[in-house]
């Protein structure tokens, strides 16, 4: 009955709708469960953007760990706390000793405070009221105080910024001199903030005005209510850091730390690093308590595996580690290993995702643990991401809460995902996820090609702006490649990705699964970056979509600014030097030097935060229409707006249908997109010698151009 009503939904619905981008884009995601002390039940948050309010929820739930009972929501959020890129920083909670309540911190009201909800969903409220925003607390072993750490105060934030703008804002090597405004350009919390670099970050991360105020720590009793300044002895320690484990060995990659009898999980980046940015290989050790040495893993389930996460069991001699395996298409596996023992037991494998809840690269919370089971997280290709309950001893799986069932039931009736592995002419192994294209006739559908990184659910890409089932529901077959082990040398690394590339359109096309002659290709950040060395570097692509910049003049000029971080990162990474003593190099692989190679037109969807950095390249392609830009008003790295990002899905969807389809969406409000397009359609049928349409080759009267100028 279930299947049936299913069925009768996607039959009724209106082409587009089953699984339209604002429903990838609506998903409900999951982080940072932390088990109660008794083992019993499980906290976590939920996180889900609304597009008609602009704007994130999240909410704090308690669920029983036997899922007897349905999930007790405990206290809002506010919107998550963002990285200057624009990601969600993880979700943490901490119980107190008792059981009764949890603490989080929230952005509620403009601030950022310390909130506690009762466990049972009887109330929340803040527990401090500071006059600046909480950076970080800890709750005391007896529950009887909190402990939390501030800097400025938003007063004194908002004071030195506007005097900045009444005085001038003194360039130095802080300022972020790439993005598109100096003054409060930045989102940061809930409002637009000023923002300096982060010379403890990479590349261009940012941090707001005054973060270098050190922290103050003050105290709350939580008995009392009375507030204080803290005591040293009450200021948490950011946890021990691996000691040297031995003269040869390399500095700990990861490690976890076990308070309760001061030990330490240790992953260290082991093997022959030749021209890779990471040694390849991952080794498991510990240092155990004093006096009691360090010991390896040496199972064959640890040697040689690439192990990415490590935590300690709840009360035991067990290390829980977690194995993210590339051809398995990033499908983790989770092991415990006794260190005194040293026997390894395997607990459970996945097809996708299992841990705290990201995908994105930030520091993972992992899975919550008793001492019986684990609470993770777990998202697939396409199943969106749902908390279960992991048995430890059985690996049984049971799912506690999943928000995002009828979504996951649209996207496996509409667009079937399957692993795909292959291998290029030098016989390297790429892996990737396929969506098959719902085909309306018998000939082969167009493919549309995300290159980057494709772990959990895959709704819209890694950036977040291609999404992928709808894509394939509208008859534009989608895969999404996993990049191999990052390189230094970027001529190979770029050619890496094309091969990768060409030889995944070789072995769909063989199979008559795709048109060769109609492949698009997006994606951000690297994926931009192998997107346009794809288009300018071989004749697969008739059309591509990328977000934010490849390096460039630009870009280099403002980096030099920030000094040698940016300049030996630059050589390391691109082999680039200033442009007059490596010109060899910018002429390889820099696109401004080489859009007259470009044939397949490009719509640029950029953050205003880059967009600056891409106008090198970005004007001669726009003038040449070979390019469509949109900027986006104070967008990061990843945009993160729900309109932002639903305006670059479904443009994206327009796009790619348009040049790989011939099909136009007959909205009225797109009416002035299609006309740009075609005129960018008919010039590129005039540079192949084809009479061109009337106007085509004036500047004063291409759509294109007089939509960027604002008339």
């Amino acid at each position: 009955m279930v299947l049936a009503g299913l069925l009768s939904v996607l039959v009724g619905a209106r082409a587009g709708e089953v699984v339209s981008p604002r429903r990838l884009i609506e998903v409900v995601d999951i982080s940072g469960p932390v088990v109660s002390p008794d083992g019993t039940r499980v906290a976590f948050r939920t996180e889900q953007a609304s597009i008609d309010r602009n704007t994130y929820d999240s909410v704090w739930y308690v669920q029983d760990m036997e899922g007897d009972a349905p999930a007790r929501r405990i206290g809002e959020g506010g919107p998550p706390l963002r990285t200057s890129a624009g990601l969600t920083l993880p979700a943490m909670a901490a119980w107190s000793p008792d059981g009764r309540w949890i603490y989080y911190r929230a952005f509620m009201d403009g601030r950022i405070d310390v909130w506690r909800a009762n466990a049972d969903g009887s109330g929340a409220k803040p527990v401090t009221q500071d006059l600046a925003d909480v950076r970080d607390f800890s709750v005391s072993a007896d529950g009887r105080s909190l402990v939390y750490s501030v800097g400025a105060t938003r007063e004194e934030v908002i004071a030195a910024e506007q005097a900045e703008y009444e005085r001038g804002i003194r360039v130095d090597r802080s300022v972020p001199i790439g993005q598109g405004a100096l003054f409060r350009s930045g989102n940061v919390e809930g409002r637009l903030a000023t923002q300096r670099l982060d010379y403890l970050g990479d590349g261009f991360a940012r941090v707001p005005l005054l973060s270098e105020v050190p922290d103050r720590w003050k105290a709350i009793d939580l008995v009392e209510w009375t507030a204080r300044d803290a005591v040293p002895a009450e200021i948490p320690s950011p946890g021990p850091v691996a000691p040297s484990l031995s003269r040869d060995a390399s500095g700990p990659w990861r490690s976890a730390y076990d308070p309760a009898r001061g030990r330490i999980a240790v992953l260290t980046r082991i093997g022959e690093q030749g021209n890779l940015v990471q040694k390849p290989d991952v080794e498991l050790s510990a240092v155990l308590e004093e006096g009691g040495g360090r010991v390896r893993c040496q199972a064959d389930a640890c040697a040689g595996k690439p192990i990415s996460d490590v935590q300690w069991g709840v009360g035991s001699d067990e290390v829980i580690f977690t194995v993210t395996d590339p051809a398995e298409g990033l499908a983790q596996s989770i092991f415990r290993w006794n260190v005194g023992s040293g026997e390894v037991v395997p607990v459970v494998r996945a097809q996708g995702l299992l841990n705290g809840g990201q995908r994105y690269g930030v520091a993972d919370t992992g899975c919550g643990r008793s001492l019986v089971a684990l609470a993770c997280v777990a998202s697939d290709a396409n199943r969106p991401p749902r908390l279960e309950r992991v048995d430890l001893e059985t690996g049984e799986r049971r799912v506690l809460f999943d928000p995002n069932a009828s979504l996951h039931a649209a996207v496996s009736l509409a667009t079937p995902v399957r692993l795909l592995r292959w291998k290029d002419a030098a016989g390297r192994q790429f892996t990737g996820q396929f969506f098959a294209a719902q085909r309306a006739d018998d000939k082969p559908p167009p493919l549309f090609i995300a290159y980057y990184y494709c772990p959990g659910f895959l709704r819209s890409g890694f950036g977040g702006e291609w999404p992928l089932a709808t894509l394939a529901e509208k008859g534009i077959s989608s895969l999404c490649v996993n990049y191999p082990p990052f390189r230094f040398d970027a001529l190979e690394r770029f050619n890496e990705g094309l091969a990768a590339v060409k030889s995944a359109v070789e072995m769909l096309a063989s199979a008559g699964e795709i048109d060769p002659a109609r492949v698009g290709m997006g994606e951000l950040s690297f994926g931009t970056e192998i997107t346009m060395w794809t288009a300018f570097n071989s004749d697969l692509l008739k059309a591509a979509s990328i977000t934010g910049a490849v390096l460039s003049r630009s870009m280099y000029l403002h980096g030099t600014l920030k000094g040698e971080e940016f300049v030996s990162r630059a050589k390391r990474i691109w082999q680039l030097g200033p442009p007059d003593e490596t010109a060899d190099q910018w002429k390889r692989i820099g696109l401004e030097f080489n859009v007259d190679k470009v044939s397949a037109p490009v719509l640029m969807q950029i953050p205003e935060q880059e967009y600056l950095w891409l106008l090198d390249s970005a004007v001669p392609l726009m003038l040449e229409q070979k390019a469509d830009l949109y900027v986006f008003p104070h967008a990061p790295h990843f945009k993160f707006q729900p309109r932002h990002l639903l305006a670059a899905n479904e443009r994206n969807v327009d796009w790619f249908r348009f040049w790989l389809q011939d099909y136009e969406d007959p909205a009225p409000e797109k009416r002035q997109q299609y006309l740009g397009w075609r005129n960018m359609k008919a010039r590129a049928v005039d540079r192949d010698g084809h009479e061109p349409v009337e106007g085509g080759s004036s500047l004063s009267s291409n759509p294109v151009l007089r939509h960027h100028e604002g008339q």
